[in-house]
């Protein structure tokens, strides 16, 4: 799986920065929100806490996703603009992350 950013604009009204970028995945399935996540947190080399992958729209046919995501400056802010829903799809499960440590 390949990223591939395209724009990422500041919203210092929201504290954060918007990021819009493509997920190449040829020959693969569609890739889960928490594999994208990981794979940008290592592209931007950021807090895997303050980013949110907000939408992953395959394409269909071309093994490319038009994707989403916001980086928050506080997890604070994160937590007062973001949705639930949107939080708890980018958080790993309790199992998984005791199963790393």
């Amino acid at each position: 799986m390949e990223i591939d950013i395209k724009e990422q604009t500041e919203n210092t009204l929201l504290n954060r920065t918007e990021i819009n970028f493509s997920c190449l995945y040829q020959g693969e399935a569609t890739p889960k929100v928490l594999d994208v996540k990981k794979r940008l947190v290592a592209v931007l080399n950021v807090n895997k806490d303050l980013l949110v992958v907000d939408k992953l729209k395959p394409i269909f046919g071309t093994g490319r996703a038009e994707c989403y995501a916001k980086l928050y400056d506080s997890a604070e802010s994160l937590s007062r603009i973001e949705r639930d829903h949107v939080v708890q799809k980018n958080q790993e499960a309790a199992s998984e992350e005791a199963e790393e440590k």
